[in-house]
């Protein structure tokens, strides 16, 4: 009887020992997962800032080039 308890015990155990095993590996997938993807968010937000900056820029040009058109149009009415 007591052996059979011992026997079912140990089964537990070894069950239980399979299970922090496979979660253990889990988690060291969803760091290595998330450290991929804390990446990626680095890189997007880099890119982001890359393209205001760029936007910026280009509307700046775009202000400058309105105001050149501006006066140009306003000489050709004094002509």
């Amino acid at each position: 009887m007591a052996f059979e308890v011992f026997e079912k015990l140990e089964a537990k155990v070894q069950q239980a020992i399979d299970t922090i095993t496979l979660l253990q590996m889990e988690i060291e997938e969803l760091k290595e997962k998330n450290n991929s993807l804390s990446q990626e968010v680095q890189q997007a937000q880099g890119n982001r800032e890359s393209l205001v900056n760029e936007n910026e820029q280009l509307r700046q040009e775009q202000s400058v080039w309105q105001e050149r058109l501006r006066g140009l149009l306003s000489k050709m009415d004094e002509v």
